[in-house]
């Protein structure tokens, strides 16, 4: 397993922090792993900049490691989130009718996890 794309769909911030350090984990391994932020889980976006926020240390860095590849469009939208995500440099991504497909992932040869 080289690539896997973690999509995270999970608005709990506990979930959340999961996908942050598997992320971080495979990529220290060799894996590339990318973040795709979907769902309910885009109305964290503007919480983890606060660098008050438990979750801000780990945010940053798996940004700085480029494993971020960016929050559904759609989604961030309807969340009110979207302007933030692209404050932060977020792709917004919408290949699907608006979102993220994940069958241009499996394209890539990414395998594809769910959180």
């Amino acid at each position: 397993m080289n690539n896997v794309a973690l999509f995270v769909f999970n608005g709990d911030p506990i979930c959340f922090i999961h996908v942050l350090l598997n992320a971080i984990d495979m990529h220290a391994k060799g894996t590339d792993a990318k973040i795709i932020v979907e769902g309910a889980a885009t109305k964290l976006i503007p919480e983890l900049e606060n660098k008050e926020n438990p979750l801000h240390r780990l945010w940053r860095k798996v940004k700085q490691l480029d494993l971020v590849e960016g929050a559904c469009k759609a989604c961030s939208q309807k969340m009110g989130t979207d302007q933030h995500a692209h404050a932060q440099g977020l792709a917004l991504l919408d290949d699907m009718t608006g979102h993220p497909g994940m069958a241009a992932y499996r394209e890539r040869g990414f395998d594809i996890i769910t959180f």
